[in-house]
């Protein structure tokens, strides 16, 4: 079998697939890749099964030495160093350096046979929030690669658009819990500009704003979330519930984000603005 060896992480590098999906009754999120689009499109440019589990690279920084020669393929944010949508071949021996990225924030990278961990309920994903499946990669961790199965595509190069570098629009519908804002709150968020908290990550992406006027006080008891939910904690200002969100929750639901829009939410950095809009 041949191995990747992790040499540096970066700010945050995990295992992640398809996810957990059907286990919510059990407490457990769904949790895998963020950006589900450019997972799938790694997987396939490198003729992995669907689902098979791959790295996913918050804001570059990570590097691996392969320990064979390996076939592999990058996708979602550009990161400096490292080429793009595209099979590769890494020889035995060879290292490879993942920049920081010059829009988005995260990247994946697959390897022909897919990162052999054992699942946990079915998935080899990480899920920060319940703990479920393997840590996060650590320098000097050796990862397994499985055996190939489909043949390779013969694609040389997949024509995707990086993600957005300057403001992103996000569509979204109203929720469950619209009638606990006024109708100035609906129409706040829906017309400000936000900006991307750095308090954000693979939970959900914060937004910093106007807080939203609430047309009823309290809160609620728990009740389910979904990907892309739209929460308003007390602060006033949204949380979009990204892969590792949790099952239920006891603030209002104003909107959800329509799952067209959920790729582009997974690759927001810090600072970004956004627009919600209906």
């Amino acid at each position: 079998m041949s191995s990747l060896t992790v040499l540096t992480t970066g700010p945050l590098a995990t295992i992640q697939d398809r996810g957990r999906a059907g286990q919510a009754a059990l407490g457990v999120p769904a949790s895998g890749a963020c950006d589900r689009a450019s997972y799938a499109l790694a997987n396939r440019l490198v003729g992995n099964v669907e689902g098979a589990a791959a790295l996913e690279v918050t804001y570059g920084g990570l590097s691996v030495h392969a320990d064979g020669d390996l076939v592999v393929a990058i996708t979602g944010a550009p990161c400096t160093g490292v080429p793009l949508n595209a099979p590769t071949l890494l020889t035995s021996g060879q290292v490879l350096r993942f920049g920081p990225p010059a829009s988005g924030l995260r990247t994946y990278l697959a390897v022909r046979g897919g990162i052999d961990v054992p699942p946990v309920l079915g998935s080899r994903s990480t899920d920060l929030l319940s703990g479920l499946g393997p840590s996060p990669l650590m320098p000097g961790q050796t990862l397994q690669v499985g055996s190939p199965v489909h043949p390779m595509p013969g694609v040389d190069q997949a024509p995707v658009r990086h993600p957005a570098a300057g403001q992103v629009v996000l569509r979204v519908t109203p929720g469950p819990r619209r009638d606990w804002f006024t109708d100035a709150g609906w129409d706040s968020l829906r017309t400000q500009v936000y900006s991307v908290s750095t308090n954000s990550n693979r939970v959900g992406v914060r937004l910093d704003g106007t807080p939203l006027e609430r047309a009823r006080s309290g809160e609620l008891a728990s009740e389910g979330m979904t990907h892309g939910a739209i929460q308003i904690p007390p602060s006033g200002t949204p949380v979009i519930f990204l892969a590792d969100h949790p099952v239920t929750g006891g603030y209002p639901v104003i909107a959800y984000v329509a799952a067209a829009d959920l790729d582009a939410c997974a690759q927001l950095r810090p600072g970004q603005p956004v627009r919600l809009v209906s």
